[in-house]
């Protein structure tokens, strides 16, 4: 009968289990509350995906193989990538076959080399995987994606390893490095140059022409990074970094120790090709790629020397003039030999 109120299973009994109750006591309002977006699978920590990149987090961190992982193993489709380099402080990726090899013949330590899947072989892998092999490292296969997020998508030429910070030298090491080779020093100084592919640069002249070092300032200055490595074709395995607090205090300590300061600007007082100072203890100074030299710099120099370009050119990268003025002492000094 319609209205009827005791019809079987209408309302809930006195005595039921649960028992009668009015209204829903605020259960519905929390029921229909929202708990944002749903989260990625790979940032659940409970989901196989979150588990499978907290793994490959710890062992890039670590440089231990991810469980599961190790130099025969392909992997399949599907996997999650490791995490994306970061900068970390205890560690560092370098990448390139040159930069790469040339690390591993200078027993740079190392904690893991990467390899890529369906790797074409030449003479430099074969050397590198020999040595990883030869030296017990941790040797890992992994894909073309793979190796793009952990070397910040840089053309690693699908070989890359983990190595630590890079160890800068102090600058009164450059010049026992030239004692010790019984030559006139020859010095690279940095005046805040700030990209590391012109660091790089810098880095690779200095080793083609004979330089002892490079010294860069702390603040407001590139350091020897990946990027720095890579386009130093190995050259940062070979040619020392010092890293300075204070540029111009150094330069004063140089002079002090027997060393003739020479600035590279445009307009200089000599070009460089006309130096009098290159059979002697030497340390050419670059300047910034906009500012050039600072005030300070310029002034503890003992002569700013350009080097002579067009008319139409402004002027050259912080890389391309040091290898010029490196190559011209270096002629003097062959020619004195």
């Amino acid at each position: 009968m319609a209205g009827n109120s005791q019809r079987r299973g209408a309302v809930r009994k006195p005595g039921s289990k649960k028992g009668a109750r009015k209204g829903s006591g605020g259960w519905g309002e929390q029921a229909l509350e929202g708990r944002g977006p749903t989260p990625k699978a790979e940032d659940r920590p409970h989901h196989p995906a979150g588990k499978r990149k907290a793994s490959i987090e710890r062992a890039v961190a670590t440089g231990r193989p991810a469980p599961g992982r190790s130099s025969s193993s392909r992997p399949g489709p599907g996997r999650s990538k490791p995490a994306k380099r970061s900068g970390s402080a205890t560690h560092e990726i370098l990448s390139g076959r040159n930069a790469v090899l040339e690390a591993l013949r200078a027993r740079i330590p190392v904690t893991t080399v990467y390899i890529g899947t369906r790797l074409e072989s030449d003479d430099r892998t074969r050397e590198i995987l020999q040595i990883a092999s030869g030296r017990g490292y941790n040797l890992l296969e992994v894909t073309k994606p793979e190796l793009d997020r952990l070397t910040d998508d840089s053309v690693h030429q699908g070989v890359a390893i983990q190595v630590p910070p890079y160890e800068y030298k102090d600058a009164d090491d450059l010049l026992d490095i030239a004692a010790e080779l019984e030559q006139p020093p020859l010095i690279i100084a940095l005046d805040g140059v700030t990209d590391p592919r012109n660091l790089g640069a810098v880095l690779r002249s200095a080793g083609a022409f004979g330089a002892h070092g490079v010294i860069v300032p702390e603040r407001r200055s590139a350091g020897v990074t990946a990027s720095a490595w890579k386009v130093s074709a190995g050259a940062a395995a070979r040619v020392p970094v010092a890293r300075v607090t204070n540029l111009t205090r150094t330069l004063v300590e140089y002079k002090q120790a027997g060393c003739f300061i020479v600035g590279l600007d445009g307009g200089g007082e000599v070009s460089v090709s006309d130096l009098a100072f290159s059979v002697d203890p030497i340390v050419l100074v670059v300047g910034s790629e906009g500012k050039g030299l600072s005030r300070l710099v310029r002034e503890t120099c003992d002569v700013i020397a350009s080097i002579p370009i067009a008319s139409t050119v402004e002027s050259l990268n912080a890389g391309v003039a040091a290898g010029i003025a490196l190559y011209e002492v270096a002629k003097v000094r062959a020619a004195q030999d």
